[in-house]
């Protein structure tokens, strides 16, 4: 604990010494809208024609340099009450926007809190968190907008095993969280089995992320939304990039097909199958050193170890803009990991055998959008998509003769239908209907002894939603109130979700936020056995079933307060949440419940804080979290409650971002307290196969402590072409951290004790080409 009081003492040591030193030069970041105006001309070689009384005394934030003409005219348009018309290549008219003009749905989502942590982020009155990639600046320990690291820097955000694509928000599993990529439902969000985002970070736009009181619209998942899109506005110049870190390299391209089309490309492939790096060895290291596929886990002596590993993914968006009040998009999506593992080993009688294991996990989707403005008061759009997921593992142990198959596959397909009605200048009515099939497959064949079994379920489920939006004339109040209605026709239920949000500015600098919400989700993931698919990839996707897998529901409710004057921000929420119907099997338990499957649920209460100081230049913020999370399952530990395998009671976050001209660096320090594990008993009957244990979860891991440092680099190469370095180190004192305890028998049947260990210090490196 006293790492974290000298961090939070340092901190407001900091800030109010900053305070202090820039209160005399710090500036407002609205800037006159003429000033913008002739940044754009001389920037684009475009002219503005308007009024001069049309403009005059209007204020704007300051833009991202990075963003293209269309995109700064998007910006402009949202921040003021002017639409902008491109008339030809060189001509934009500016103009006051019709009373009737109520196309933008966006309007009453107003952005309550502007560059919410660093520059690119910010809140909306419906208290989700917007992340702008394009106006991204820089996060402690990323030299990329990684999508996924990202959120893990909010409040109330965390990765309790330290793998990327595994997301605990509020104290619930990752498979709890519904990731949409374009609409299409993502099942695998990680490269290298976890540690590496699998969205490329070059063609995201905007991610939407929303830990409580979801919009109506979205159903099927209990912790968090996170929506993923692309750019949807069409550009008419040409723009590309290419890059590469020490893991891998990528590419990406807008391409103007035409007045009304364009193409978006990207790709990424790793080389790790060519050359090993520092980073790759520190991430294999994490990923295999306490794996079935480690040579120290058994004991025969390695005597030679072959492994290549690769990943990549392709995504590619069609945009049409059919005329002035229709689009179409289209999209595709493939993420795809290959590892080989071939070991040469010598057995105890001294004889030379070839174990060979293959783990393959490959990601498709596709999505068709169809959205036309009917008139100044009706917007209609259809969305129809495809995904499907394949987690393949094979093993042939010749020691034991034996060959071990196994396949997870999710094939999910849907359409949605919303509508969007403007009533007045303040409401807005949504509606829509939603219909989708999931279909699970989940196979295993041994051969000695023999045993196969092919499991295949199928859930479809019909769902209507509807909400109001309403939006005070002075954007001081704002209410969104909806409900979602879903019937699982496998299961012969319904269920009725309600969802509301409130935001109240007061005293000019001050927020009021609730929110609460009711949700389900009838798709989760479980864990067999901990060695299934070698212990890397072992969680494995099943739908409910009405019996020993029912349909998880969950209550959430928070009320937040925030304050926000001179670029300083403080805010403070407060929550309650309770998902019930959890398997026992979708927990991970690794004690005495690891071979028993139950029913229950998990409670968590708790208060998230957050301090950020802004400057000219300079952001700095502390976030705090504490929250207690207990289990109560109906058959385990006699119905008492007792802490969950998530739990972190609390978490602390101290960073700094630094933004000057063409440099931009950032530090950041993390640390939470340990999480629960189960300690053997002191005596244990010999006779008995399995251990025997002490209270479930009543021991704590040491706390965590970690460092990271990021810095980038941007300088022109030629007039049209920008370059970027960037250089980064994750865990930079290289501190030994342990993330997971749990105990099994060695050889001589004796009990030792593992210890799942953080990734140790990893560099990084990166340079980006743009043109």
């Amino acid at each position: 604990m006293s790492k974290l009081f000298h961090c939070i003492v340092f901190y407001l040591f900091f800030i109010t010494f900053c305070s202090f030193s820039y209160c005399q030069s710090e500036k407002d970041d609205q800037l006159p809208l003429v000033a913008v105006l002739m940044d754009l001309e001389d920037k684009f070689e475009v002219k503005f024609s308007y009024e001069p009384k049309s403009i005059e005394g209007i204020t704007v934030p300051q833009l991202n340099t990075d963003l293209t003409l269309r995109q700064a005219l998007r910006e402009l348009r949202m921040s003021t009450n002017l639409d902008f018309k491109i008339l030809s290549n060189r001509f934009i008219t500016i103009s006051p926007k019709p009373k009737t003009d109520n196309f933008i749905v966006q309007r009453l989502e107003e952005v309550v809190i502007k560059n919410y942590l660093t520059k690119g982020i910010s809140k909306t009155s419906n208290g989700a968190i917007k992340a702008n990639t394009k106006a991204f600046k820089i996060l402690p320990g990323l030299i990329e907008p990684d999508v996924l690291q990202i959120v893990q820097k909010l409040p109330g955000v965390v990765s309790v095993d330290e793998r990327i694509s595994n997301l605990n928000v509020r104290g619930g599993t990752n498979d709890q969280n519904l990731i949409l990529y374009e609409g299409i439902r993502m099942y695998q969000s990680g490269h290298f089995f976890g540690l590496i985002s699998a969205f490329n970070p070059y063609l995201s736009d905007e991610v939407n992320i929303s830990k409580n009181g979801t919009s109506a619209r979205f159903g099927n998942g209990v912790s968090s939304i996170i929506s993923i899109n692309n750019s949807d506005e069409i550009d008419d110049k040409f723009e590309a990039g290419i890059g590469s870190n020490l893991i891998s390299a990528d590419g990406f391209a807008k391409i103007p097909l035409s007045k009304k089309t364009e193409l978006q490309l990207s790709a990424r492939r790793s080389f790790t199958d060519v050359f090993a790096t520092l980073t790759y060895d520190s991430y294999f290291d994490r990923i295999f050193r306490d794996s079935e596929l480690n040579a120290s886990n058994n004991t025969n002596t390695q005597l030679e170890l072959d492994e290549k590993f690769v990943f990549h993914d392709i995504n590619i968006k069609f945009l049409y803009d059919i005329n002035d009040t229709s689009k179409l998009r289209v999209n595709f999506l493939n993420i795809y990991n290959d590892l080989d593992y071939n070991q040469v080993y010598t057995t105890s009688q001294n004889s030379f055998q070839e174990s060979k294991s293959d783990l393959y996990q490959n990601s498709f989707g596709a999505s068709i959008k169809y959205s036309k403005i009917w008139n100044s008061s009706l917007e209609t759009s259809v969305l129809a998509y495809y995904s499907n997921y394949d987690l393949e593992a094979t093993n042939i142990d010749i020691t034991n003769n034996q060959q071990l198959i196994q396949e997870n596959k999710v094939e999910d397909s849907g359409i949605r239908i919303d509508l969007s009605k403007t009533v007045s200048n303040n409401v807005i009515i949504n509606s829509g209907y939603q219909f989708n099939e999931v279909g699970v497959t989940n196979f295993e064949d041994v051969t000695n002894p023999v045993f196969s079994s092919l499991i295949k379920e199928v859930i479809r489920t019909h769902a209507i939603f509807g909400e109001v939006e309403w939006n005070s004339i002075s954007k001081n109040s704002s209410i969104r109130f909806g409900a979602r209605m879903s019937y699982f026709d496998k299961l012969s239920e319904v269920l009725m979700e309600p969802r509301i949000t409130f935001n109240q500015k007061f005293f000019d600098f001050f927020r009021l936020e609730i929110l609460a919400e009711l949700k389900s989700q009838s798709i989760t993931q479980i864990i067999d056995l901990q060695q299934d698919f070698f212990g890397i990839e072992k969680r494995r996707w099943q739908l409910a079933n009405g019996s020993d897998v029912p349909l998880i529901t969950s209550q959430q409710a928070s009320i937040g307060l925030s304050y926000d004057k001179n670029d300083l921000l403080i805010s403070a929420e407060a929550y309650y949440k309770f998902v019930d119907n959890i398997t026992a099997k979708s927990q991970g338990f690794q004690n005495q419940f690891q071979f028993v499957n139950d029913i229950g649920s998990y409670t968590i209460k708790g208060v998230d804080l957050l301090i950020n100081k802004r400057f000219d230049d300079l952001s700095t913020w502390l976030s705090y979290s504490y929250s207690k999370n207990d289990y109560t399952f109906r058959n385990l530990n006699g119905e008492d409650p007792f802490p969950n395998t998530l739990d972190l009671t609390h978490t602390a976050n101290a960073s700094l971002t630094y933004d000057i001209e063409n440099f931009k660096i950032g530090l950041g320090i993390n640390w939470h307290s340990g999480r629960p594990y189960t300690q053997p008993s002191e005596t244990q009957d010999d006779t008995n196969s399995t251990i025997e244990y002490k209270a479930p979860n009543s021991a704590r891991i040491s706390n965590y402590f970690r460092t990271d440092i990021s810095a980038i680099y941007n300088f022109k190469l030629k007039n049209n072409i920008k370059a970027e370095v960037g250089a980064s180190i994750w865990n930079l004192f290289d501190q030994t951290n342990i993330i997971n305890r749990f105990y099994t028998f060695d050889s001589d049947e004796q009990i030792i004790q593992i210890d799942n260990r953080s990734l140790k210090f990893t560099p990084n490196l990166s340079l980006r080409i743009r043109f």
